[in-house]
């Protein structure tokens, strides 16, 4: 009797905030242009391997919280791509959904959506920068920086790898390009590490139509074991873009002008929230999105922040790059022409916050490059190691020792 009385009290406080809502649906952003043919390919293609990756990501990530840039990884892989040669080249197209297309078009696609992202909304913050860090004793092809300086805008430096300092250089790019959200990527340069290849994207958007904060609640968030976790739940009434199925509900949440939205979907109780994952795709999501309508309700979001971070590599694999990872069959001779370079990881690194003002969001991708042999050779003593003093002309032996615990005195 007490629950019905209580769903009763709720339809009601519903119906009375229905009753004075006000219009919370997306405006378009005035000065937002139509995609170019190439861009919507590369928004299309871009999609198709985020919904790949993110369903992936969820199949092989047991965490409860994932939070990902399928933009961000995509962009790094992209700049990648102009590196990678024969089967690495295919392999790589393939699992970012280019399929046949020409480098230079996903090249150019990439150049014209970055303008496009960073005027779509003068009310919202969004930065995007890339940038390539390499062993400056190690020889790249000058061809390979100069078109991601062009299409990416890529900020391109030597650094001696050798020197720990260059550790705090990469991670203070990354520190300052997602305005102190993501502090670093790197903990340590390996001896084979010959370049670092990162994007980073930084978002701050404020809604449109914020949350009062005085209307902010605690609420119980029920976890898919049955228990439950103390939030404090945000609340609104209006009329917005909403869309609904027996499986799930689906609202849009606009921020600033209009041009960037927060898109949620709910399932619905009793199903579960990776088997809705697993329908997404990018032909299923243009359809779901197609069909927001307006309508008068109430939205109740719990405040959040979160950071994550993944490792990509045995996801990529599986999405069909494993090649690329390969020391003995990646070739990207297109940006050493020696060979021996391979990608050694994919590290990505996300922040979220989201509250009654906005949302707050950045995203670190980092593909780091290992060789399998260098020019000359590199050779770190960082292990212990015999040592032999000697006399040439004769060879006599005069000193020789086992170094395993080097120490220096006077």
């Amino acid at each position: 009797m007490k629950r019905t009385i209580v769903l009763v009290l709720a339809a009601t406080v519903v119906s009375l905030l229905i009753g004075c809502s006000k219009d919370m649906s997306p405006i378009m952003a005035e000065n937002v242009r139509p995609l170019t043919p190439l861009e919507k390919k590369l928004v299309h293609s871009s999609n198709e391997f985020g919904f790949s990756l993110f369903k992936e990501i969820v199949h092989e990530d047991s965490s409860e919280n994932i939070f990902v840039s399928p933009l961000s990884v995509s962009m790094a892989l992209g700049m990648t791509l102009n590196g990678s040669a024969g089967e690495t080249e295919r392999a790589m197209k393939t699992t970012l959904g280019f399929g046949e297309m020409e480098i230079k078009s996903a090249d150019q696609s990439y150049q014209s959506l970055i303008a496009y992202l960073l005027q779509a909304d003068p009310e919202v913050i969004f930065k995007l920068a890339n940038s390539i860090w390499y062993r400056n004793s190690f020889k790249f092809e000058q061809s390979f920086f100069d078109v991601t300086r062009k299409y990416f805008r890529a900020e391109v430096g030597g650094l001696n790898f050798d020197d720990p300092a260059s550790v705090g250089t990469i991670n203070r790019w990354v520190d300052q390009s997602t305005n102190g959200k993501i502090k670093k990527i790197l903990d340590s340069i390996a001896p084979q590490d010959v370049m670092f290849l990162i994007n980073a994207i930084y978002f701050k958007g404020n809604w449109t139509y914020q949350f009062k904060k005085e209307a902010t609640r605690d609420a119980n968030f029920y976890l898919p074991d049955s228990s439950t976790l103390p939030v404090k739940m945000m609340n609104q009434s209006g009329t917005y873009d909403y869309f609904g199925t027996d499986q799930f509900q689906a609202i849009d949440l606009p921020y600033g002008d209009g041009a960037f939205s927060m898109t949620i979907l709910l399932p619905k109780p009793g199903l579960s929230l990776d088997s809705l994952i697993a329908k997404l795709n990018p032909s299923r999501w243009a359809d779901w999105t197609g069909k927001f309508e307006k309508k008068k309700g109430s939205i109740l979001l719990p405040k959040f922040t979160l950071k994550y971070r993944i490792t990509l590599n045995s996801v990529l694999e599986k999405l069909g790059m494993g090649i690329a990872f390969d020391s003995m069959k990646a070739d990207f001779t297109r940006m050493n022409k020696n060979g021996g370079i391979y990608i050694s990881f994919v590290k990505h690194n996300t922040f979220a916050k989201v509250d009654e003002e906005g949302t707050e969001a950045a995203a670190v991708t980092v593909v780091g490059y290992g060789v399998t042999s260098v020019q000359g050779f590199l050779m770190v003593v960082n292990r212990p190691f015999l040592c032999v003093i000697r006399e040439r002309a004769s060879n006599a032996l005069i000193f020789m020792g086992k170094i395993s615990h080097p120490e220096w005195w006077e």
